[in-house]
């Protein structure tokens, strides 16, 4: 029972920081945010795009994965073009907060990106990811080719063998990916001393994977 009460309260104060950051990021973008058009990524390197709930901390994993070139926080999935944070966070476009991760596939296997997006979040919540809620928090893989899709369905089948309950990740083919805002890119590494949503989320997320900052 208290184990139970900590635990509601936890999720609580985790709950409150979400839409307080969310508050704040609006706040301060009252003007039209900035996006920066996204680096053409190197030659032989892929592509994958992930939803895992909220994009700082799938950020945050994916670019203290060995093999990653670099990982971008944007928007896919949905039906309006050029989403904003405030948008998509209302729900009214139908994207998902997402990873695009650049990899190189000598250093790092597709397999082994997708291992690690089992763990990093819970897969067989819909439209969830602890106290995030909502469409754009689904868990979801866009694929780039059918040789993507086929190594994303096979891991998927794998995964579901951890699980107790079905994994309801989105598998689909990648539509078009839109950068988010300027302030949304390398969340955790500029704000994890002062963001308490850093400190109580996405920080024991990184110590739970194993990944070294």
């Amino acid at each position: 029972m208290i184990k139970q009460c900590i635990h509601l309260v936890v999720m609580a104060l985790v709950a409150f920081f979400c839409l307080s950051n969310q508050a704040e990021s609006k706040d301060s973008t009252s003007t039209k945010p900035k996006v920066t058009p996204m680096p053409i990524p190197p030659a032989g390197s892929q592509i994958i795009t992930l939803g895992a709930g909220c994009f700082w901390c799938t950020e945050a994993v994916f670019q203290l994965v060995p093999g990653v070139i670099s990982v971008s926080p944007g928007y896919v999935g949905g039906h309006v073009k050029n989403p904003t944070y405030k948008a998509v966070c209302e729900g009214t476009t139908g994207h998902a907060e997402v990873a695009r991760v650049v990899f190189d596939p000598k250093k790092v296997e597709l397999e082994k990106i997708l291992s690690v997006f089992w763990r990093a979040h819970d897969p067989t919540t819909l439209n969830r990811q602890g106290a995030d809620s909502g469409t754009q928090y689904r868990s979801a893989i866009f694929y780039e080719n059918a040789e993507q899709a086929k190594i994303a369905e096979k891991s998927k089948t794998e995964a579901g063998k951890e699980f107790s309950n079905p994994i309801v990740t989105e598998i689909t083919k990648i539509t078009e990916f839109y950068v988010a805002e300027d302030y949304h890119h390398n969340y955790y590494a500029l704000n994890k001393n002062r963001n308490p949503y850093c400190k109580m989320v996405i920080a024991p997320k990184l110590k739970k994977l194993g990944l070294q900052e």
